[in-house]
This record gives structure tokens, sequence and C-alpha cells, in this order.
């Protein structure tokens, strides 16, 4: 199976060149790594320009966005830029972050994964990060979501389910679209990513309501975005984003702001989201 990267990137220097590195380092290699480089202002196109000097498969994208870092929006428009320079077929398509360092057989085996079972649509690892000198399982993994930083679709189910959402909650809507559409979702504990920033480094403080949007635009309704809310504040150990969430959930709410589903679709998500519940706590 063929499988083409897309990493969008921006100040990306410190990071970028570990990532290519345990690229061109995987056993069963792409067809083609995509950098876009989003508005860099440090020396991530230099570097990226460097490998795909040495590398024929790796091409760097300039694009110019925004400069503010909003969560979803900008990462999935960089993205998008790469993606629509794919003028080959793939069976797969990867999204990763510019900050990431994956083991040598990760893609062998999401390849593995894929032709196990025609109808898994995404496969994903598991992010570590370095607390002292230790790797650390991140704690905002769950063994039922693939993060964001490393997504791998089946060409069939990117599709179906219209690509990423240029949004907050983009790398959650697309695994519930892909399960209403029939698709499974694998995740793989013995992918072990290292994942070198933390999650929301870089984001603007005007960032923060943009959660609680997020759980309204998935069609979550008040409950369920409350519940969620309280256990992303916690996991994250800042317990008043949970009010901020919740405003940013009122302000979508009473601006009636557009779904990123249908009405249809956001019925099975509240559902699903129920039926997950009752399982983690029975």
């Amino acid at each position: 199976m063929s499988y083409f990267i897309v990493i969008p990137s921006y100040n990306e220097e410190k990071y970028i060149a570990l990532t290519l590195e345990s690229l061109v380092n995987q056993t069963v290699l792409p067809t083609k790594i995509i950098v876009v480089n989003d508005n860099s202002t440090d020396g991530t196109a230099v570097i990226v320009s460097g490998f795909a000097k040495k590398y024929s498969f790796i091409t760097l994208v300039n694009t110019t966005s925004q400069a503010i870092h909003l969560p979803g929006s900008k990462v999935v428009r960089a993205f998008q830029k790469g993606f629509e320079t794919i003028n080959e077929p793939f069976d797969i398509i990867v999204k990763l972050d510019a900050d990431l360092i994956l083991p040598e057989n990760y893609f062998e085996m999401i390849i593995e994964h894929f032709k196990s079972d025609a109808s898994i649509g995404m496969v994903g690892g598991f992010a570590f990060i370095k607390k002292n000198e230790d790797w650390i399982l991140e704690n905002l993994t769950d063994n039922d979501h693939i993060r964001g930083a490393f997504k791998s679709y089946r060409k069939a189910c990117f599709e179906q389910i219209g690509g990423l959402k240029p949004a907050m909650g983009w790398d959650t809507v697309d695994e519930l679209l892909a399960q209403f559409y029939g698709w499974k979702i694998k995740t793989d504990d013995s992918l072990k990513i290292k994942h070198l920033k933390p999650t929301g480094a870089n984001y603007n403080k005007s960032a923060r309501y943009k959660q609680g949007e997020a759980f309204y635009s998935l069609g979550y309704g008040f409950l369920i975005t409350a519940i969620a809310s309280l256990k992303l504040a916690l996991l994250k150990k800042k317990p008043f984003l949970f009010l901020d969430y919740l405003i940013g959930f009122w302000k979508a709410n009473t601006t009636k702001k557009p779904l990123l589903v249908t009405l249809e679709q956001a019925k099975f998500i509240r559902n699903y989201r129920w039926r997950k519940m009752r399982e983690k706590l029975f």
C-alpha cells in the first residue's frame, strides 16, 4: 500500500529535522512527504529544503495564512494546501505534526493494520512526552482516539468523511464521522511516538473559548459538553478552563454557529458519546 504524508509546519526549526530523519529511516518509505511551510519566520524552510535536495520524495510547499495560531483551522488549511499538490494514486493519506519522532517500523505496522481488515478507516499509535529523563504517555491520549498529531486514513474513508474540517475539533469529528459511516478506528499501543512539544503550546489566548465552540459544533448538547469540558480541564490540570469551555459553548449556541455535522450525524454522535460514557462507568 502506498502512503503520502502531509506535514503542516509553522516555526518548527527546532524539531522538523528530527521528524524528517525518523521518516526517511522508516522500514517502509512513503511515496511522498509534503512539508507545508505556513508563514514561518525561522529556519524551517531552509531545513526542509536541505532534506528535499537529499531525498527526492520530500517536497516543500510554501503558503501564507494568518500569523495567529488558532487550534484547528490553521493546521487543517495548511494540510489542505499540501494535499492539493498530490496528483498520484495513493492508498493511505497521513497528517503528521512537525514535532514527532516515530519508531522505524511505524508505517510498516500501520500498513499491516490496514491490510488486516478492509473496514479499518483510520490507524495510529500513542503519544509520549518527555518528563525529566523519562518518556511517559501523554495524558490527553485515549485508547479509542488517535491524536491529531499523527493521523493515517484509508483513502476511501478520508473521502467519505469529506476530508478534514478547518475548525477545532477536526481530529474528533473525523473519527465520529468515520464511525457514522461504519469504519473502524484502530489504535496500536506498541507504536510509541515521541511528541517533542506540548500540545497547544503555540495557541493564542483568544483560543481559550474554542474548545467549547468545538463541542457545540459537534452537536454534543450542553450536558455532554459540560462533562467533556470538566474531564478535559482536569486532564490539563487547569480547572478554570472548564468555565472557558462552557462560555465558548454558549457563545456558539447564542450566535447559532453552524455545526460541522448534519443533524442526523449529530444525533449519532450524542448517542455514541453516551454509550462510551456508560461503558467506562459500568
